[in-house]
């Protein structure tokens, strides 16, 4: 590529460092979605990494409610439909985020994104309508990119630090070739369709996030990631306890919080969070119900969570290297999942299949490391 000559036109906005990395990480994680599953695909991305990503699997009422989406009249298309999944999947992280789509960004996408605070987004083109929308956005100032789909980027890739050069080839792995599922070591050697196409999405997405990492995914969407933790355990467990948190706001008990009408929808996020966790006071007590609700609610208590949480079932998990041991499958069983993608090549790779059989999970060793960094 020559000096200046960018594979993306700036539309509005003026992007900043951040921004760009960000907006070229995440077109690269939905477009290479939708090459593998030929669905749209949309991701929200936060400090280089995915706060959330998804195909266009239909939502159910529930969904719509808890990604606040129910209240829209027209149909979502297939493409708002993926960012409505990618952005909700995790609120809190992906407040202020970088919105990157597969597809054209329509009207009924532009109105979900306008209510959001976010930095801005990346597609390969933008209808009129949807343009003027998102013109309107932080005061005139909404970065839009428009995303060249026939570039295709050198095959070395070079990285300055402290004034020394790195160069690397780019990571051209196809991560939907059925051979990456061929090697299952576990006596339950069964992958559904469904789970096949999630642990696709687990992959691609851990492929586009700071090493180490690992994701779970659920009907197309990831729903909890764990990112560049120093330790694997701590990945997994950082992604559990999102994914739990996930599954938690479905819960009848956290959908019918009566909330204020006047609590913005930041807000409501972040009050959700803390009653679901174990600060739950910090919102129950006398002085601090009143400020989100309209009556104190019942706190959500440890049996009612863990009664929950056993109902989230074929769940599907994705590791960007091997686990060293079964306590990482102890903890992912803990949040459902019955499917594991991971590399393989462990000295304990024996005890990791093991522990798979104590909960009958199926695992293929793709033999294929996702690092990115």
């Amino acid at each position: 590529m020559d000096d200046g000559d960018l594979p993306f036109d700036v539309l509005n906005g003026r992007p900043g460092y951040i921004n760009l990395l960000d907006a070229l990480n995440s077109w690269q994680l939905v477009s290479e979605l939708k090459r593998a599953t030929g669905m749209p695909a949309a991701a929200s991305f936060k400090h280089v990494s995915p706060a959330g990503a998804a195909v266009a699997v239909p939502l159910t009422d529930v969904l719509r409610r808890i990604y606040f989406v129910d209240d829209v009249k027209e149909e979502l298309s297939p493409i708002a439909t993926a960012y409505a999944r990618a952005r909700g999947a995790d609120r809190m992280s992906s407040f202020g985020d970088f919105i990157a789509l597969s597809d054209t960004c329509d009207r009924v996408t532009a109105l979900l994104i306008k209510r959001e605070v976010s930095d801005g987004i990346i597609a390969p083109d933008y209808t009129d309508e949807a343009l003027d929308i998102l013109r309107q956005k932080k005061n005139g100032n909404y970065c839009i990119l428009k995303m060249d789909t026939n570039y295709r980027p050198a095959p070395v890739e070079r990285k300055q630090v402290f004034g020394v050069t790195f160069e690397q080839g780019r990571n051209e792995i196809d991560l939907s070739q059925d051979s990456l599922f061929e090697n299952i070591p576990t006596k339950n050697k069964t992958l559904t369709p469904q789970a096949r196409r999630d642990l696709m999405v687990a992959l691609i997405t851990l492929k586009y996030t700071q090493s180490n990492s690992v994701c779970y995914v659920k009907d197309g969407q990831a729903i909890g990631i764990g990112a560049g933790q120093q330790s694997r355990i701590h990945c997994t467990r950082l992604a559990g306890q999102k994914a739990d948190l996930w599954w938690l706001r479905q819960c009848p008990k956290v959908l019918d919080l009566p909330f204020r009408s006047d609590v913005r929808r930041a807000d409501r996020d972040n009050t959700i969070d803390i009653y679901m966790g174990d600060e739950c006071d910090d919102v129950l007590n006398d002085g601090a119900w009143q400020q989100f609700f309209t009556r104190r609610p019942e706190p959500l208590t440890r049996e009612e969570k863990r009664a929950w949480l056993s109902q989230n079932t074929d769940v599907s998990l994705g590791s960007d290297a091997f686990f060293p041991f079964g306590d990482n499958i102890e903890r992912a069983h803990k949040s459902g999942v019955r499917y594991i993608a991971q590399a393989g090549g462990s000295v304990r790779d024996d005890h990791v299949i093991m522990t798979c059989d104590k909960y009958d999970i199926v695992m293929a060793m793709t033999g294929v490391r996702l690092f990115h960094h």
